[in-house]
């Protein structure tokens, strides 16, 4: 009986260790910060910057861009939510169609080799993987795109 009353003690003493542990884990994401939209398209503005050598008026429209679209994502999104949709090409869709206007706006601001490397930098993949959810969509819904 001694040896299951110890395990019992060690498991006990384990499991409050093991709670602090998960409890201070979940103070600490709390504590962290969950950028905003303005914070976000800061930040990728500043990569493509450097990744594009963009000059000054181009990173301010890519940064306008952004914090116009990524707040129109976000609120679409949350509609969503509220909502209690849970379907999840629905985010998908709305996903999508945010990414697509922000590509249509980068491709208005670079110039065709910065386009170019911008597709290189795994855009080009996004936009194939866009068009293969579409038309996906497309073809159980009975319709065409008409390309």
């Amino acid at each position: 009986m001694k040896f299951f009353a110890i395990n019992s003690t060690i498991l006990t003493v384990l499991s409050i260790l093991f709670m602090s542990q998960a409890n201070a884990a979940a103070q600490e994401q709390d504590e962290q910060k969950i950028p905003t939209t303005e914070e976000m398209a800061a930040k990728e503005a500043d990569r493509l910057a450097e990744l594009l050598k963009l000059d000054p008026g181009q990173v301010f429209y890519v940064d306008s861009t952004l914090q116009h679209d990524y707040a129109a994502w976000k609120e679409e999104s949350e509609k969503l939510q509220r909502s209690r949709v849970d379907n999840y090409d629905m985010y998908n869709n709305v996903r999508d169609k945010w990414m697509e206007q922000i590509d249509k706006t980068y491709r208005r601001i670079f110039t065709d080799e910065q386009w170019a490397a911008y597709l290189k930098s795994g855009a080009a993949k996004s936009q194939k993987a866009r068009e293969k959810r579409k038309a996906k969509i497309e073809k159980a819904s009975g319709h065409t795109s008409g390309k």
